[in-house]
């Protein structure tokens, strides 16, 4: 999941984004309103944490325009005030939530993680192919009921590939659902996260290189 946090108050928005880090989430960060407002345009996210009133440009006004664009882009709307009213007022800029300060961090992680289920097209909790189980609620693999150890990036990998239902996944589109902006676009990281992924999952291979195009997981045929 990509996540952007638009937040001026440096150390909180940093804390956020290592807490999302270590939930597996790829997290880029801004600490205004213009820069936020740029990122959001230029990167699709699945969710922006957004700070409601920001320097420079207002959390508001980046609401809207994320509204207008059509873009898929789930937003949680952050605020140091949580009246009624302005929940309500928020919600009614286009807001998907909104969460006033100060808050625990376990449901900014749920209202998160909700928001961005909701941000693509619907999958199932648990993905399978074959033997082979994904449980992206409580992020455990298995293959046979044997568990798998993966790191943060093979899972999104993995998690990216299942959810493509045999379509083919390019380098690029990985690189920009699992990582951050501070990747090297020209880096061979997915190329060796997909061979060490190969590894864990074993025998049979499940994970196809599409010459040219990127990478798939096959779905089984069923013989009738």
């Amino acid at each position: 999941m990509r996540v952007l946090v638009v937040e001026d108050e440096r150390n909180l928005c940093d804390a956020i984004a290592r807490g999302l880090r270590r939930k597996g989430m790829a997290v880029d960060v801004a600490y205004d309103g213009l820069q936020g407002h740029e990122m959001a345009y230029v990167t699709r996210y699945d969710v922006v944490v957004l700070d409601r009133d920001l320097p420079g440009m207002h959390g508001d006004e980046i609401c809207a325009a994320l509204v207008e664009s059509g873009a898929l882009t789930r937003v949680l709307m952050l605020t140091a005030s949580g009246t009624v009213a302005d929940r309500v007022e928020g919600l009614q800029l286009g807001a998907d939530d909104y969460l006033a300060k100060p808050f625990a961090f376990e449901e900014l992680v749920a209202r998160v993680q909700a928001l961005g289920r909701r941000a693509t097209p619907a999958a199932p909790p648990v993905l399978t192919v074959g033997n082979l189980v994904l449980d992206q609620t409580r992020r455990v693999v298995t293959r046979g009921g044997v568990p798998i150890e993966l790191t943060n990036k093979e899972f999104g990998v993995l998690e990216e590939l299942l959810k493509a239902r045999g379509g083919v996944v390019s380098s690029e589109e990985l690189l920009e659902r699992v990582w951050d902006a501070n990747t090297d676009p020209f880096t061979t990281t997915v190329r060796v996260t997909v061979m060490t992924l190969r590894k864990k999952v074993g025998d049979p291979p499940l994970i196809e290189t599409v010459v040219g195009a990127g990478y798939r997981v096959p779905e089984p045929v069923v013989l009738s």
